[in-house]
């Protein structure tokens, strides 16, 4: 086996928002299908990119002469491993069946993210494999599905809110208290009150009657954004789904940080206009990135949006 590691990062594209990546990473850059591979250097700041389905943080080329060598390298390493393939489909799918399998069912919620490692890999050429076997993103490939369910909610905006806690590896529970900020139509809100957890749900209009009748639901029709902390009062969890202009809800949650009424949050920061990495949008994206102890990511359920997650790890 001839390997070697590279030395720099993978991005995996986002489809639909290749522009984005590109106005993020400035440097020159080798792409080979969705992905992008970016030597470590001067000027390149990887935690300022936000718009990928994944980072290959560890990543490196191994060269191999027999579907069983490939599938034999990457097994060697750790047992987890989604492929992310873009060419040479049929000889991909003979090293798939070659290494364990991975569950493709749709997960339940709340499902606790195993610990366990998850790999990536795809092929150059017909005897080049490229793989990390450590990521950003827990899922395969980035992607997680969920069984949702068709008939309680109002919205399907409930599944990015779903996939954030899978990552957080920790969720609301009966007696704590959450205020879902631009609850309407209810979708985030319903998904809380399932939890068992009491939900201060603030909007103009109110989330749907069958969402309001839910045990611990409260509604205040109000904007979210003139509401002070001290108006609300303390609450374990901060959820904040409103559409608006990034700086808007940045200047929001420092409020909220400044005043230590919450220890957790999960927000949805809203992109508009084309991609602009030096506009005010993109800049407060990473002001939020900046704050102690928190992450921004795009979720594979996010649209043109990405989400803000801070949470209390104690």
């Amino acid at each position: 086996m001839n390997s070697r590691p590279l030395k720099g990062r993978i991005y995996q594209a986002i489809r639909g928002f290749e522009d984005h990546l590109e106005g993020e990473l400035t440097v020159r850059k080798e792409v080979f299908g969705p992905l992008y591979y970016v030597e470590d250097r001067p000027g390149l700041d990887g935690e300022s990119v936000f718009w990928h389905n994944n980072i290959w943080l560890e990543p490196f080329r191994a060269e191999f002469d027999s579907v069983a060598e490939a599938a034999s390298i990457l097994r060697g390493i750790q047992r987890n491993w989604a492929p992310v393939l873009f060419t040479l489909f049929r000889r991909g799918a003979l090293i798939m069946a070659k290494l364990p399998s991975l569950s493709e069912k749709p997960r339940p919620f709340p499902w606790l993210l195993p610990d366990a490692l998850m790999g990536a890999w795809t092929l150059q050429d017909a005897h080049t494999l490229v793989a990390s076997p450590r990521c950003s993103s827990p899922f395969p490939g980035g992607v997680i599905t969920f069984a949702g369910d068709r008939e309680g909610p109002p919205s399907r905006a409930y599944l990015k809110l779903w996939e954030a806690l899978v990552r957080c590896r920790k969720w609301p529970g009966p007696g704590e208290r959450c205020l879902d900020a631009g609850a309407s139509p209810g979708g985030w809100t319903w998904a809380l009150a399932r939890l068992g957890a009491e939900v201060l749900a603030v909007d103009r209009s109110p989330p749907e009657g069958r969402v309001l009748a839910m045990p611990g639901v409260s509604f205040i029709r109000h904007d979210a954004f003139t509401l002070r902390p001290e108006d609300i009062g303390p609450v374990d969890w901060l959820f904040c789904d409103v559409i608006c202009y990034p700086p808007r809800l940045f200047e929001w949650i420092e409020k909220w940080l400044r005043s230590g009424f919450c220890r957790n949050y999960i927000c949805t920061i809203k992109m508009q206009g084309p991609p602009d990495p030096s506009g005010p949008a993109f800049e407060t994206v990473r002001r939020f990135a900046a704050i102690s102890c928190s992450q921004v990511v795009h979720l594979y359920h996010n649209k043109h949006e990405l989400t803000w997650i801070k949470v209390d790890s104690g």
